[in-house]
């Protein structure tokens, strides 16, 4: 004695849960989606920056550093050869000594001995010598005493990227967080 047919019946409520349900499979299926891609699109940028910039980088501060280098030796070099032609010109010529005969005069006829070096010294040491101090003698003259820097050196993600950049991310993630709030209250509903 059945008092209801069951193929009579229709279940409306039961149709309208399945359609629900596919909706908010759909919309997991978008976001997830979308945040798949961007974190596919952060990790090709993440590999670009790894495989191409930073080795250019890299790249240009050694040549940077190998040029520094390169004028520092051309100024010790020539600093050096100045030094050693100012100690060539500093060195008395020898004066050649006249060998007095004696000669009958009736006056008498005095002699006398000259500082002659015996020996020159060796130029190229004193050269390198005078260069070393004087690179010293300017160092300390152009070197200031222990001073704080003026500005902070520019490390991190705020110089790269910059303030305006920053602050476009941070609202970027508040619009986020709350376009998943309102989706998973209206799935709720």
């Amino acid at each position: 004695m059945a008092m209801f047919d069951e193929n009579d019946m229709d279940f409306p409520e039961a149709e309208e849960e399945e359609f629900e349900g596919e909706s908010s499979n759909r919309t997991f299926i978008l976001v997830a989606s979308i945040l798949g891609g961007i974190i596919l699109l952060c990790l090709i940028v993440g590999a670009v920056f790894a495989l191409v910039i930073a080795p250019r980088q890299q790249q240009q501060a050694a040549a940077a550093e190998e040029t520094r280098v390169a004028q520092n030796t051309q100024v010790a070099q020539m600093l050096t050869e100045t030094a050693v032609a100012e100690a060539q010109a500093a060195i008395p010529e020898a004066t050649p000594t006249v060998a007095v005969t004696p000669t009958a005069s009736p006056t008498p006829v005095i002699a006398v001995a000259t500082d002659t070096p015996t020996s020159t010294p060796d130029v190229a040491a004193t050269g390198t010598v005078a260069a070393a101090l004087t690179q010293a003698a300017n160092a300390l003259q152009e070197t200031p005493a222990a001073t704080l820097p003026a500005e902070l050196t520019e490390t991190g993600l705020a110089e790269d990227i910059g303030l305006p950049g920053l602050l476009g991310m941070v609202i970027l993630l508040i619009v986020v967080i709350f376009f998943a709030r309102r989706m998973r209250q209206a799935n709720v509903n």
